[in-house]
């Protein structure tokens, strides 16, 4: 018989795994907050904005994941 998982579970672990994904995504935009404050010049300011603007758009993203998720009960 085949490993069947009922849409309830599903829903259920994409939640956890949506938690989990803000977490570590709280931790990006913190460090690159941090970088930003610090004084960096050139090519290392650019890289320290490609990487707060990509957790941001990460971030914006599971937040998107999470109101389809909420909204199958």
């Amino acid at each position: 018989m085949e490993n069947a998982t009922k849409p309830a579970d599903v829903i259920a672990n994409l939640r956890a795994l949506a938690h989990d994904l803000s977490n570590s995504l709280e931790t990006m935009l913190q460090a690159a907050y941090l970088l930003q404050e610090a004084k960096l010049d050139g090519q290392d300011r650019k890289w320290a904005q490609a990487i707060d603007t990509a957790a941001r758009d990460a971030a914006r993203i599971n937040r998107e994941i999470r109101k389809i998720l909420n909204s199958q009960g």
